[in-house]
């Protein structure tokens, strides 16, 4: 069985999100979602920005069984992630992501 992998990309948000980000995995499964905030990052320096993209797609990949979908969208500084329901991944995940990137913050889940 092909697991799907973890794609992180950015766009520009022409196209709703609850379009773009699924909703139930490839076996139907209901997928939960949370956002992280990272303040202030749209005006850092574009190396800075690009690092920081660098380190959540390391992050994320970690995390690949279970991340089934990340956009981050630059202008709003907001990360969106979807994985599937598996029990404290959230909170692993999101302190992986503040553990590289310390000024990540979540924001909310559902």
């Amino acid at each position: 069985m092909d697991v799907p992998r973890a794609t992180l990309s950015i766009h520009d948000a022409s196209e709703p999100l609850r379009k773009r980000a699924p909703t139930v995995d490839e076996h139907g499964n209901p997928l939960t979602d949370f956002m992280v905030i990272i303040p202030g990052l749209r005006k850092k320096p574009q190396p800075h920005i690009q690092r920081t993209i660098g380190e959540l797609h390391r992050v994320l990949a970690r995390f690949s069984g279970i991340v089934v979908f990340a956009e981050f969208n630059l202008a709003l500084n907001l990360l969106w992630v979807s994985t599937r329901q598996a029990h404290g991944m959230r909170d692993e995940i999101t302190m992986a992501i503040r553990s590289s990137i310390p000024a990540a913050r979540l924001v909310s889940h559902i």
